[in-house]
C-alpha cells in the first residue's frame, strides 16, 4: 500500500474505487475500511476528511456501499459532500445501490440508508424530478444527475457530475 502522494504522482490524479473491498477495479485506487490486499487507502469512509487532497479525483465509482452509510447526523449528505470535495470539477461519480423497495435492500441487516429514484434530486440544484425543490432542503455540495436508471425490484444506477459551487459544470478537456 503506497501513500496518497505516490498514488497521485503515479496516476496524475486518481480514479477512486470507493469501498472497493476485494474487488478493486484495475488501474483504480481503492479506498476501504478493511485492509485487504488490493486496498490502497485504508480509511473509515464515514470519518471526514478522507486522507485525499481537494480535487484529486478524476472519476469515482461507489458500488453497493451507500446503502450501508449511517443516515444519522446527515451521514449520507456528509459522505456525498466529501466525495464532492475530493472530486475535480466536472468529474463523474457512478453509484450503484439496491433500490429502497427491493428484496436486495431489505434482505441485508446492515442496510440502513435507503435510496430510491428521487433521492439524488436532493444533490442536484436543478433536480430533474423536483425542479430543484428537494435540493433546497439541505443544500449539499452541488451535483448534476447525468444518468439515472432504476427498478423498484432491482438496483439504482446513477452518474453524477460535480458542479462548481456556482452551479457551473466545466467542459471536459478535449470536448468541443
Amino acid at each position: 500500500m503506497g501513500d496518497v502522494a505516490e498514488l497521485l504522482a503515479k496516476y496524475s490524479g486518481i480514479r477512486l474505487d470507493i469501498a472497493c473491498g476485494a474487488n478493486k477495479r484495475e488501474n483504480w485506487v481503492g479506498i476501504d475500511i478493511r485492509p485487504l490486499p488490493d486496498v490502497d487507502i485504508v480509511h473509515d469512509l464515514e470519518s471526514f476528511p478522507w486522507p485525499l487532497p481537494d480535487g484529486c479525483v478524476l472519476a469515482a465509482i461507489c458500488s453497493h456501499y451507500v446503502e450501508h452509510i449511517d443516515p444519522a447526523h446527515f451521514g449520507f449528505i456528509r459522505f456525498m459532500d466529501e466525495v464532492w470535495r475530493v472530486m475535480r470539477p466536472g468529474g463523474k461519480l457512478l453509484i450503484a445501490t439496491p433500490h429502497a423497495w427491493s428484496v436486495g435492500y431489505g434482505q441485508d441487516p446492515t442496510h440502513c440508508n435507503p435510496v430510491n429514484e428521487n433521492t439524488m434530486d436532493y444533490f442536484d440544484p436543478e433536480g430533474p424530478r423536483s425542479g430543484g425543490i428537494l435540493y433546497q432542503i439541505y443544500q449539499p455540495k452541488p451535483w448534476k444527475i447525468e444518468y439515472l436508471a432504476w427498478h423498484p425490484a432491482g438496483n439504482i444506477e446513477v452518474v453524477l457530475v460535480k458542479r462548481e459551487m456556482n452551479g457551473h459544470i466545466p467542459i471536459e478537456e478535449g470536448a468541443a
